[in-house]
């Protein structure tokens, strides 16, 4: 859908520049229409849903001009007081909404109540149309009511001086469109060994450092340091009003040249999962895992092209520790989708238990793969978890304050046959093994322990580690 995203532009200046009669503005039909845009938006997918947002955004900027004009007619310490109100009103109803888990009577009042708040907001929008300049008997109101109506007599100044300049803006954006999408080009990984990749876990948290501030450029420095060519990124949706709306996914794309998928929607109420690849991604399909108790888990299956040979991805974010039958039912799901895989696979997931806990143990026996180092005992979120591969090195990076969780990297050999043996014996001496199967060594050293240093990113917990046939 992103290259239809320059229709919101020109949809909204349309709306500002010819639709704003004051009939329509008071109008119980257009807000019916308004409304109905908003539930295509909240209730259905793909084109229907974008075309539902489209018809939202027409109805509410056909309203500024008079809620502006009504606004300068207002006593403005009064008015930008109530207005910066509900608006934080709407912002917490965003964040409760899907932080349930972790707020007051969140799971009782607010439990994926998106389209609730939406309804409501709706509702907040008719009655400022409706009772905007409109006569009440007293002095005050109208004055809104000339003030509002003066908007007709300014009509033909807009038509002459601010439409042409509205039509400047529109085709500035426009431009700015067409060069990014020209400017789009993605990676294409040329390796002495074609069959070797580089699988990344981050919970990237929104891209928000440990210190509050927004680190997009550090994050994808990072990624791109790691010399990674498919990763699995978590906490990721940052579409939200108190994360200031950003994509993500899509600046994260842009800037690395990676393709990329984003599941599930923002409204499906999770904190989001990502993938990034350097090779192409043929087909993916979003999960919303069993989730009765806790948090919605979201998860993500892709199948990635690499180098002429299919490989299946996973990635996923489970459930709090503390949701137990939330857990359990995830990891069976999981397994399933795993189980069910026929190309090699990669599962980049945060489990949210330790090492061979029941769901660790279900997820290996059940969805037949194996962990990239069953001897890693210090792992309590984050695993890589493989099939049908052969795997020659696994390394742990420190967060370096950059998020509230380390990176992990795995390197894989897609077997040219199935009788190709895993690499079962372990070495921390990157000597013993070739040169292009290095983890990059910004990073330093094999370290036996873990980092607690911020700004910075080293190898840590006894790795990286490398394996040997």
């Amino acid at each position: 859908l992103r290259p239809f995203a320059r229709f919101l532009i020109v949809l909204l200046a349309f709306s500002l520049a010819f639709i704003s009669p004051k009939k329509l503005f008071r109008s119980s039909v257009w807000w019916l229409v308004g409304l109905g845009g908003g539930l295509l938006l909240y209730y259905t997918d793909s084109f229907v849903g974008f075309a539902g947002g489209l018809i939202l955004g027409l109805y509410v900027f056909s309203l500024w001009p008079y809620i502006i004009q009504a606004v300068i007619g207002s006593p403005s310490a009064r008015t930008m007081t109530l207005a910066m109100f509900i608006y934080i009103v709407w912002v917490l109803a965003a964040v409760w909404v899907v932080a349930y888990n972790f707020v007051p009577f969140g799971g009782e009042l607010a439990r994926e109540k998106t389209g609730a708040v939406a309804v409501l907001v709706m509702l907040a929008i008719a009655s400022l149309a409706f009772f905007i300049g409109r006569e009440r008997g007293s002095s005050d109101k109208r004055n809104v009511l000339k003030r509002t109506e003066s908007i007709g007599a300014d009509r033909r100044f807009f038509a002459y001086g601010t439409r042409p300049v509205l039509i400047l803006i529109v085709l500035l954006a426009l431009s700015g469109f067409a060069v990014r999408y020209e400017r789009l080009e993605y990676q294409k990984p040329l390796k002495e060994e074609p069959r070797e990749f580089t699988a990344m876990i981050w919970t990237i948290h929104f891209c928000y450092d440990n210190k509050g501030w927004p680190s997009f450029e550090r994050a994808a420095q990072l990624i791109n340091n790691t010399g990674a060519d498919v990763v699995g990124l978590l906490e990721t949706d940052a579409s939200r009003p108190f994360l200031h709306s950003h994509d993500l996914t899509m600046w994260l794309e842009e800037r690395l040249g990676m393709y990329a998928d984003f599941g599930p929607a923002t409204k499906k109420h999770t904190w989001g999962a990502a993938l990034l690849s350097k090779y192409p991604i043929i087909k993916s399909e979003h999960h919303l895992l069993p989730s009765p108790e806790g948090e919605l888990a979201p998860a993500i299956s892709a199948t990635v092209n690499i180098s002429g040979h299919l490989t299946d991805f996973v990635i996923v974010h489970m459930g709090n520790d503390g949701d137990d039958l939330d857990r359990k039912l995830q990891a069976e799901a999981l397994a399933n989708i795993l189980a069910n895989f026929e190309n090699p696979a990669v599962f980049l997931g945060y489990v949210t238990s330790q090492p061979f806990s029941r769901d660790y143990k279900h997820l290996v026996k059940t969805g037949n793969v194996k962990d990239i180092d069953s001897t890693d005992l210090k792992r309590w979120c984050q695993y890589i978890f493989y099939k049908k591969l052969i795997r020659l090195g696994y390394a742990r990076i420190s967060h370096g304050g950059l998020s509230d969780t380390e990176t992990q990297l795995a390197k894989f050999r897609i077997p040219e046959s199935p009788e190709e043996k895993d690499h079962e014996r372990l070495t921390t001496d990157p000597a013993k093994i070739p040169q292009r199967i290095h983890f990059p060594a910004m990073f330093g050293s094999y370290y036996e322990y873990s980092h607690a240093s911020w700004g910075r990113h080293q190898y840590q917990d006894k790795t990286p580690k490398y394996f040997l046939p």
